[in-house]
């Protein structure tokens, strides 16, 4: 049973080289790691092993207490000096799906800042980067933890973890051909969460989304459409057209606008077309994907800030994985300094609305 009073969103990233190493331990993996000294703020870059920046720690988590046999074997949630069973028969009665799906987000959960969000799908990423999983895994993992949420109400922040790393573990077995071991998704939480935890969270996610474990994500309507406007005639339509470079810049845009808890307001083949409009010409982008200019421009416009704070950044190198083939080297999740360039977009997207352009100027 997990305190109210747990402040810290997400528990420090442990060490995976440790982890893999011959004299690792595996019986320790889910016992209580020793935590370092406490940060008032977060230190954006924290050196950790294999080059993974350590998430955000607030506060300590409390000694963790095992559940008594005479409990239901399902997660609570507390909430002040009462307890709200997350259960999925505690469903959220949808009044409004005239609402955006971001503001629907934040009114489920009022404990629960954009930011959290935010924090903790790079935090997936970095996971995902560190285990080599490849990139259909992290969305997938995105989707269904954005599925879950907006399902439930008033979930508590200090669950949000667990919730992330159970949808990345179902994720895993559903697209990979060796997904990591349960043992190995607890060990990146610190000793934050038991295995058994997250099988119990595993089996509330899978009957809430009612096992619809197969949608299409961003990514994937980004693959089909860089493939079709990059194909020419007599191509082989099973091998990839586009260049690895290329694609690592398109899919380092789309990463960025998932972590944005705005993006979850726009359809993900509009999301997909609104990202490959800034590398390929709009109209193509049109006629592969069967969007209209008009619905596509809202997208456009809003991810305007995320595509100067790309640009910024630079483009990124292809990595190489070991035990990798190099064909499929793009297809690897891979993780960069988002939540700086998130940031930046948010700073881009205040000035501009405090100052307008002239009505001389045109948007592009």
């Amino acid at each position: 049973m997990r305190s109210n009073y747990l402040e810290s969103l997400l528990a420090p990233a442990a060490s995976l080289q440790n982890h893999n190493s011959p004299n690792y331990d595996k019986t320790q993996s889910n016992k209580k790691k020793s935590q370092p000294p406490l940060k008032p703020k977060c230190e954006k870059n924290e050196v950790i092993l294999e080059g993974v920046a350590a998430p955000c720690v607030l506060v300590s988590s409390p000694p963790k207490v095992q559940n008594s046999a005479a409990e239901p074997n399902y997660m609570k949630i507390s909430s002040g000096n009462s307890f709200t069973l997350l259960h999925p028969s505690n469903r959220v009665l949808d009044s409004g799906h005239a609402h955006k799906k971001s503001f629907r987000f934040m009114l489920n959960h009022p404990k629960i800042l954009p930011d959290m969000r935010s924090i903790l799908i790079d935090w997936l990423i970095e996971v995902s980067e560190a285990y080599t999983l490849h990139r259909q895994t992290l969305y997938l993992a995105q989707d269904y933890f954005d599925r879950f949420m907006l399902t439930r109400n008033n979930i508590d922040k200090s669950l949000l973890q667990l919730i992330g790393i159970t949808s990345l573990f179902i994720a895993s077995k559903m697209e990979e051909a060796c997904p990591p071991k349960l043992s190995q998704m607890a060990y990146v939480t610190a000793g934050t969460y038991y295995e058994h935890e997250i099988l119990e969270m595993e089996l509330l996610i899978l009957k809430v989304l009612r096992w619809n474990l197969c949608p299409e994500t961003a990514l994937s309507w980004l693959q089909l459409f860089y493939q079709m406007v990059s194909m020419s005639r007599g191509s082989d339509l099973l091998e990839p057209q586009f260049p690895q470079d290329t694609f690592l810049q398109t899919t380092m845009l789309l990463d960025l606008c998932i972590i944005d808890t705005n993006s979850m307001d726009f359809e993900s083949r509009v999301l997909a077309a609104a990202v490959l409009s800034h590398f390929v010409e709009q109209s193509r982008v049109e006629d592969v994907s069967g969007l209209s200019k008009e619905m596509l421009q809202p997208c456009i416009k809003w991810m305007g800030p995320l595509v100067a704070a790309v640009q910024q950044f630079g483009k990124v190198p292809l990595k190489n994985f070991k035990n990798i083939k190099p064909e499929d080297q793009h297809n690897i999740q891979t993780h960069t300094d988002y939540l700086t360039m998130l940031d930046n977009a948010g700073k881009k997207r205040n000035n501009q609305f405090l100052t307008p352009p002239n009505s001389t100027e045109k948007m592009h």
